[in-house]
């Protein structure tokens, strides 16, 4: 227990298991903002009921680009026919533009 002004609070422990690099990187980029990790975990916490939930966005990760080497000929041939057709039908991209969303999404 805490005392703050004449109210007398109480203080819980919360242990949780973290991979050892994680805790080294996320203690050194705190100590440089001058924040205890304890603190930290505090006002995740506080964000987490402020906002009513997780305060960022969870999401699957987006999946890798095909490869050729991972097609069997039929799935091969379906996606150039699936790439002839949206020729003819005017969707098309520059190149790059198609550099930059693969960039973006995957990082290449």
């Amino acid at each position: 227990m805490y005392l703050k002004g004449t109210v007398l609070l109480s203080a819980y422990n919360v242990f949780t298991r973290v991979e050892p690099e994680l805790k080294e990187q996320a203690e050194s980029v705190l100590d440089q903002l001058g924040i205890p990790m304890s603190n930290a975990v505090g006002m995740f916490l506080r964000q987490i009921v402020l906002q009513k939930g997780i305060p960022f966005e969870t999401k699957l990760p987006r999946t890798a680009p095909l490869t050729y080497g991972s097609l069997t000929k039929e799935q091969f041939d379906k996606e150039i026919e699936k790439g002839m057709s949206d020729v003819k039908a005017g969707r098309v991209y520059s190149a790059d533009a198609i550099e930059a969303e693969m960039k973006r999404d995957f990082g290449i």
